[in-house]
């Protein structure tokens, strides 16, 4: 079957479109709800391996990485550029930081296991993101 020229040209209009939305995505760590999303992650485990009375749960936190892929996903990314960003050393070593930082701003004091344990039962009692990564 022969394309007709409207044809041809939706197809190149529907090229240049997918091109354009592909080079026009911001690189994945500028995206704050997967950036977020990973930091609070952080936050919850950190919680969870200071704290012996406070324990991750698992599932529920694999899940939570399964559905910031899949945003990721949904917004263009491939699973090449998400992995590369998952895989990224240096990202990682930075959004530590700022997972410590920010516990630090909530009151956890690095080598003190009574202030994460604090401030892991104040986000569970609260039912925050991180808090709903903890039992």
């Amino acid at each position: 079957m022969q394309k007709t020229t409207f044809q041809k040209t939706l197809v190149a209009m529907g090229l240049c479109l997918a091109a354009t939305t592909a080079s026009a995505t911001p690189p994945l760590k500028d995206v704050a709800y997967v950036r977020e999303g990973i930091i609070t992650v952080g936050m919850a485990y950190e919680l969870s391996e200071e704290c012996g009375s406070v324990s991750a749960r698992l599932i529920r936190g694999v899940n939570y990485l399964y559905s910031l892929r899949n945003h990721a996903k949904s917004l263009g990314y491939s699973n090449r550029e998400i992995d590369a960003y998952i895989n990224d050393r240096a990202e990682e070593d930075r959004l530590t930081v700022i997972a410590l930082d920010r516990l630090a701003q909530k009151g956890v004091v690095a080598g003190q296991e009574a202030t994460y344990c604090a401030v892991a039962r104040s986000e569970m009692a609260q039912g925050s993101n991180i808090g709903r990564l903890l039992y």
